[in-house]
């Protein structure tokens, strides 16, 4: 570790001291393990995808100057700055090492998501790169594909989602009330108007930047801007439905940065029962960015608010959170549950705009009755301010990256360096006592291809005596994080019945996977087998 690492370590803990977090007594706290993966990967991890090899795509921005990780064989980015540094990294998470990757064009603030055929997109950024797209394979020795002219028009703080027939739709921007497709067809090669983006745009603040876009069970977009919703049928650019304002007025886009998620979709086999619920959580109240330029750090937003976008009369729901959290990222864990983690107490996402880092995560159990469905979990150590990010991992656990709330790398002398660290949270479902109950998944075998609305029998291991009712099968879209949310963000509860016991310790279970791209579009998701709250490790599937 160099000097000026050292100094920012030792600075963190001083300043973990001065808040009173340092002094926390965990039996207190609910649960979750934390875990220094690597002090230092050479850069912040302003942006991470998992790929179906278990390799972690991470990378930031490109026009600061040099990385702490050089580019093999002296490779360099740009001539004109002698920068010789790889701004993008792979992580490899069963060796816990790294790779340096070449990106050329600046990736700042920008977006991605991962193709049916498994190739992770990334589109936009900033200066020379605000109209490239950029290709990563997943295999052993890749490196970045760049094409100048990719998009249609300047992409920065844009959402993708994956669409049913393949597609990436392409949603917003800086400035840009539009929308556009990946890849261009003959009928698709220009982009389209969003009114909706311009009417929710604040001058000079915006607060509609990052939009929330999920995919509907009905093929349509949910897509939330500022403090507005509406579901949008995009192939004749036609607004469905306007969804009421959610309560409160305040902006939960960037910079008043919150996160959301699409719930858990569940009866799968009965399209007219199926139910989709976004959840939208945290955020910095309407003037917090203002305030922050006169010196004053507002307190985040406790609430959230959880709206059923399939019912016929559509409301928002609002909760509260434990504690208030801008800039914080939700991930869907295997069992079902919300982790709600990384962030901040007061002020929003920009450069040096927040205070009082939020070091504990939360569990949200959505299934749970609404006054108990919020458990604070373990604190980490590590700030995670502007520029972190988090994903899901196979066997389970959280990988954790990133904060950089500084124009550049600055470890010394000022109140939250830049974090070039990587860190695991494990839920409570890893812990040692629940070691015996977690399930092995035996069959299908990683990598297996399957069909929409086939019959898959899925055979796993587990210690005990199994009651059907206590066993589920889900299936995960790994997302791309940047900026407090995950794009593509995706789970869907197989079901579990008709439980056979194969032989001591063996069991089978027999699903159908879901029999619409409505419902998932192609591509590769996590299986994972759930014995009450427990997830097996993942086995990578492709559906298609």
């Amino acid at each position: 570790m160099t000097k000026s690492l050292l100094f920012s370590f030792l600075l963190r803990q001083l300043l973990v001291i001065a808040a009173g977090q340092c002094c926390l007594n965990l039996t207190h706290a609910s649960g979750g393990r934390w875990k220094l993966l690597n002090p230092n990967i050479g850069i912040s991890a302003m942006h991470m995808q998992l790929l179906h090899n278990d390799r972690v795509v991470i990378f930031d921005r490109t026009d600061f100057g040099r990385s702490n990780i050089s580019l093999p064989n002296r490779k360099c980015h740009l001539a004109s700055t002698n920068d010789c540094t790889a701004h993008s990294v792979q992580y490899d998470v069963t060796s816990n090492t790294i790779r340096p990757l070449t990106v050329l064009t600046d990736v700042w603030c920008s977006s991605g998501a991962v193709m049916p055929d498994g190739r992770l997109i990334q589109t936009g950024g900033f200066n020379d790169g605000e109209h490239v797209v950029r290709i990563y394979r997943p295999c052993m020795d890749c490196d970045w594909e760049e094409v100048s002219s990719g998009l249609t028009h300047r992409r920065w703080y844009v959402t993708n989602h994956i669409l049913p027939d393949g597609r990436q739709i392409i949603v917003g921007g800086r400035n840009q009330f539009n929308y556009e497709f990946y890849p261009k067809t003959a009928s698709s090669k220009k982009s389209y108007n969003l009114p909706f983006l311009a009417q929710t745009n604040e001058p000079e603040i915006e607060n509609n930047l990052y939009p929330f876009v999920f995919l509907n069970v009905d093929g349509n977009l949910f897509i939330f801007a500022n403090n507005r919703a509406i579901l949008f049928e995009y192939v004749n650019r036609v607004v469905v439905r306007t969804y009421p304002e959610i309560p409160g007025g305040n902006p939960r886009n960037y910079p008043s940065t919150r996160s959301s998620v699409l719930l858990p979709l569940k009866d799968l086999q009965r399209p007219e029962n199926i139910e989709a619920e976004v959840l939208v959580c945290g955020g910095a109240p309407k003037g917090s960015y203002t305030s922050v330029q006169s010196g004053k750090f507002v307190g985040a937003l406790k609430t959230c608010g959880r709206i059923k976008i399939t019912d016929p009369d559509p409301q928002w729901v609002v909760e509260r959170m434990p504690l208030a959290r801008v800039m914080g990222d939700m991930l869907l864990l295997p069992n079902g549950n919300v982790l709600i983690i990384n962030g901040a107490a007061a002020g929003t996402a920009g450069w040096e705009k927040a205070r009082h880092p939020v070091l504990k995560p939360i569990i949200y159990r959505p299934d749970s009755p609404i006054e108990s469905r919020f458990e604070v979990q373990n604190p980490t150590t590590i700030p995670r301010l502007y520029h972190s990010t988090a994903i899901m991992l196979r066997d389970g656990r959280v990988l954790v990256g990133g904060s950089n709330p500084n124009v550049f790398y600055n470890f010394t002398g000022i109140l939250f360096p830049t974090e070039l660290s990587l860190e695991a949270f494990s839920p409570s479902y890893l812990d040692s006592g629940s070691r015996g109950l977690r399930p092995r998944i035996v069959s299908p075998i990683s990598q297996a291809k399957l069909r929409y609305g086939q019959k898959v029998t899925v055979r796993f291991k587990v210690m005990g005596v199994l009651n059907e009712n206590l066993i589920s099968v889900t299936m995960l879209v790994p997302p791309f994080n940047t900026h407090s949310f995950s794009m593509n963000q995706r789970l869907l509860v197989l079901g579990g019945n008709k439980l056979r016991k194969v032989r001591k310790f063996t069991y089978e279970v027999r699903v159908r996977t879901p029999n619409s791209r409505n419902l998932a579009p192609s591509g590769y998701y996590l299986l994972f087998v759930v014995l009450q709250e427990i997830p097996s490790k993942g086995v990578w599937i492709h559906i298609q």
